[in-house]
């Protein structure tokens, strides 16, 4: 971006304008530290005038220790991601960690890296917000894939990780002393969001699932049927427990017990689960106990020295209940079964056998406290994300009450007080 420069008062104030702005900017070093500010002028001459008051404003300030020394939003970040990085180490992923250094560097560095970190206020978050909803044609130079912004602006849900990203910065800010209160960051003109569900199989879908799972196991070549096999217990055992895909992954079958629950009688598996949330806890349903069975009982191929011919090995406690990945395959079962999208053209994924089973569950009319802890979830998520959406929870009886008729009242005149006379 080019920029035209003029300087004033002994080369000591800079008048610059960047190609496609309008005002012209004045900045100035005092006491070791860069100023910057706006003049709201689109002549040269009045932006002068306004840069050199500014300057004297500046100096005077400074002889009278009245001018403070704000970091910039570029120091300030660098701290926190110094910070962040130490201290949720364990905590937090890794690729977490880095989608706050890549918006730090691709967006957010870009418009607030030098400002003031106390001249970051609500307008000035609504400016991002505006900047990063226009379209533009160029490449954005911070990137390193260098492409081109798309036509379309950013999801909502990538500009809410954005200010996410700027309020743990400032908060850093304010830890440190450098800002007093942290700005108001919420969306101005917000009206309430649609209720939306997120994609899942309604019972008849899920049943036109696992046959079609079922079928393809039927019919796969022999080299090809240990994994078929494998993606159709996956299917079941997902959409019975409602695990996580990342929980599934990290699944051991030292993790996962066979046993008759006393409440029911009903033998049902209980599972050690380790993701998102750390170590927690689930009770199967019996319909997850055939197939975890299953997998107990079938050898996976194992090639020999790099040899055609494979020997059979039986799980161990420490393997994977679901070793390697089957989203190719499952997303390949899907489109032929025609389940790829819901009917708001959502995509379906792993992750929406486990949205199946809670929806089931709720159909079946289980308390939505008891399933919040056995999916490791709140009861806020899943009212606003399920229940919303499912019909059995309405309750028509009462919904559909009718006031009985009350009998007409019959006035009755009492003759004792009255006279003969009357």
């Amino acid at each position: 971006m080019e920029t035209v420069s003029h300087f004033i008062l002994g080369d000591k104030v800079q008048v610059y304008r960047r190609e496609n702005t309008k005002y012209w900017q004045c900045a100035a070093t005092i006491d070791g530290h860069r100023f910057r500010q706006s003049t709201k002028e689109d002549s040269l001459s009045h932006a002068k005038e306004i840069a050199e008051d500014w300057y004297l404003e500046l100096r005077g300030k400074s002889r009278a220790g009245l001018l403070k020394h704000d970091k910039t939003f570029a120091q300030v970040a660098e701290q926190f991601l110094k910070e962040y990085a130490v201290i949720t180490e364990g905590q937090r992923s890794p690729r977490w960690v880095e989608g706050h250094a890549i918006r730090l560097r691709v967006h957010l560095l870009p418009f607030f890296g030098d400002l003031h970190i106390s001249d970051i206020t609500a307008g000035k978050v609504q400016e991002y917000r505006v900047f990063r909803m226009t379209p533009r044609e160029e490449a954005n130079p911070h990137s390193k894939s260098n492409r081109k912004h798309k036509a379309q602006p950013p999801a909502r849900s990538t500009i809410h990780d954005e200010i996410v990203t700027l309020r743990q910065v400032l908060k850093t800010a304010i830890r440190h002393a450098w800002l007093a209160a942290l700005p108001d960051l919420s969306p101005p003109y917000k009206t309430q969001g649609k209720i939306v569900h997120r994609p899942w199989f309604s019972p008849a879908e899920y049943k036109q699932l696992y046959q079609s799972t079922r079928e393809h196991a039927k019919g796969a070549p022999k080299r090809f049927r240990w994994n078929a096999e494998q993606i159709h217990d996956y299917v079941l055992f997902m959409a019975n427990t409602g695990l996580r895909p990342d929980e599934a992954k990290n699944l051991q079958h030292r993790d996962v017990e066979i046993v008759i629950d006393g409440a029911t009688g009903e033998k049902i598996l209980e599972i050690e689960v380790r993701g998102k949330r750390g170590v927690g806890y689930c009770k199967s349903t019996p319909g997850a106990v055939r197939p975890y069975e299953r997998l107990l009982n079938r050898a996976k191929p194992v090639a020999k020295d790099g040899a055609e011919t494979t020997e059979s090995a039986y799980p161990q406690p420490i393997d994977s209940v679901f070793p390697g990945s089957h989203i190719k395959l499952f997303n390949g079962i899907l489109d032929r079964a025609g389940l790829k999208f819901d009917r708001d053209n959502n995509a379906r994924t792993a992750y929406s056998l486990r949205h199946s089973y809670i929806c089931m569950r709720l159909m079946e009319g289980a308390d939505i406290y008891q399933i919040a802890k056995n999916c490791r979830t709140s009861v806020e998520m899943i009212e606003k994300f399920y229940a919303a959406h499912i019909k059995n929870t309405l309750d028509a009886a009462a919904i559909n009450v009718r006031r009985p008729k009350s009998a007409k009242t019959t006035r009755v005149v009492d003759l004792q007080g009255l006279d003969d006379s009357e």
